[in-house]
């Protein structure tokens, strides 16, 4: 995307989360301190070049998107963006709670919902809509990086309203965990995974906050700038 810095609203499950240590270590980045954990042994062992393998979702950060990443519109400023999330955060709501496994997705590995959540997908088009007087329009050059011609009809409609293709009935949440990886590969890394995954013991997640990225340049990962806490329906 052109311009910098981008912002994104994420969902990342705390600082001090058991999920957030599983990403942090798989990623060799967590985004809340900015550390490099070393890679776990039994990734490396299974994928000697794990670093490659998860180079591109090192760039952003152990998350799963509700906002895409934006450029801030004209005369719009980070601390009016953190306002807006702090209210937006504090109007009731049922909190998405989900069953998440790790599974295979468009070729990548992530954690996902075992199944649909109609609460999440309402969070996710309420954050599209709610921020997206923020974003500055995309750029010509912007939409062509995201390759129309290979989206489906709706799918650049809403690329070209809400500056992402995959919003709205196109959301599908998800914790990325690898980059896309060829079939024959993509097995004996998803049993690893998996095996790592259940020894959190982690039956349901609760998708009960927002959290603030920011990308200060290309050559920068997305750090964490804040974190809301949402306010629970009655």
């Amino acid at each position: 995307m052109t311009g910098f810095p981008r912002y994104a609203i994420y969902f990342a499950s705390g600082d001090d989360h058991a999920l957030s240590r599983f990403g942090a270590e798989l990623l060799g980045y967590d985004a809340y301190t900015g550390d490099e954990p070393p890679f776990p042994g039994d990734a490396l062992r299974i994928a000697p070049d794990w670093h490659d393998v998860t180079a591109d979702p090192r760039k952003y950060g152990f998350h799963g998107t509700l906002k895409a990443p934006m450029v801030l519109a004209a005369g719009k400023t980070e601390a009016e963006l953190a306002a807006a999330c702090a209210t937006f955060a504090g109007k009731a709501r049922p909190i998405p709670v989900i069953h998440p496994i790790v599974d295979s997705i468009s070729g990548f590995i992530a954690v996902i919902p075992a199944e649909p959540v109609d609460a999440l997908q309402e969070l996710a088009a309420d954050c599209v809509r709610d921020f997206d007087c923020f974003r500055q329009p995309l750029t010509a050059e912007d939409r062509a990086r995201r390759k129309p011609k290979k989206l489906s009809e709706r799918q650049r409609e809403y690329l070209d309203r809400w500056g992402y293709p995959y919003v709205m009935e196109e959301f599908r949440f998800h914790m990325t965990l690898t980059g896309r990886l060829d079939a024959d590969r993509r097995g004996p890394i998803l049993e690893m995974l998996r095996a790592r995954f259940a020894a959190l013991k982690l039956e349901k997640l609760a998708i009960d906050r927002i959290t603030l990225f920011k990308q200060d340049d290309a050559k920068a990962r997305f750090c964490i700038v804040g974190e809301w806490t949402l306010a629970p329906a009655p």
